[in-house]
């Protein structure tokens, strides 16, 4: 029963999720919104023991001295500081209801002026990381590749000054063969389509997905052990 029970609530949860979002009437018709303020009581849960779980586990590499415990100490060491400037706002409204986002408070500021550096370095890093996989990737082995390599090509000199001056002598009849129209267009066009394509192919996985839970066929979210 241990199994069951669990079973028989998503199978309840989920049915009558699905058939208000079809019927946008009493009773049903405010049960998702109802429903979704349970999910974010269930998520802040979910945030306590995802903080508790970096805890122990950077923790424990700081108490076995693992191979690169500096980097836990100063993970474990900006978790406690965000999480205390968090909690009691320091430095902005005081209460259950202040601002965390307040200017001057203490969170605001470490957001702004530590957080925010630090990744727009981890982003800028990424650049040279994406110009090496390009580089490996863009490579034309086949067909397929070289129509890879030719619209990333494109789309790249579309966006730069020198791919704008080096078609605008094209006349008027001619201009959707310049540079940045043509990168316009890949993008708006054969990139849209795959765009959808792998969106429509999302929300069939999610659809299978769900039933799977619903129906019971799926149960690892249960644990790993069996009856």
């Amino acid at each position: 029963m241990r199994r069951q029970i669990p079973l028989i609530i998503t199978f309840i949860v989920g049915s009558v999720l699905i058939i208000s979002v079809f019927i946008p009437h009493k009773p049903f018709g405010q049960l998702g919104e109802n429903f979704s303020v349970y999910f974010d009581i269930i998520a802040v849960f979910a945030f306590i023991l995802g903080a508790g779980n970096l805890l122990r586990v950077h923790g424990n590499r700081i108490y076995r001295k693992h191979k690169d415990w500096p980097y836990s100490v100063v993970t474990v060491a900006g978790f406690t500081v965000m999480m205390i400037a968090g909690l009691f706002k320091i430095g902005g409204s005081p209460g259950i209801t202040g601002d965390l986002t307040e200017p001057g408070s203490m969170f605001e500021e470490l957001y702004m002026y530590v957080f925010t550096p630090l990744m727009a370095t981890m982003f800028a890093l990424l650049a040279f990381f994406v110009a090496s996989a390009s580089h490996r990737a863009f490579r034309a082995k086949n067909k397929e590749a070289t129509v890879l390599l030719l619209a990333a090509f494109v789309i790249l000199l579309g966006r730069t000054p020198f791919g704008v001056k080096l078609t605008s002598w094209l006349p008027d009849p001619l201009s959707f063969l310049e540079i940045p129209n043509l990168a316009s267009w890949i993008m708006s066009v054969p990139n849209m389509a795959g765009q959808r394509a792998i969106m429509v192919g999302i929300a069939l996985g999610v659809i299978a997905m769900a039933l799977r839970v619903i129906l019971g066929v799926e149960r690892t979210y249960l644990g790993a052990d069996s009856e």
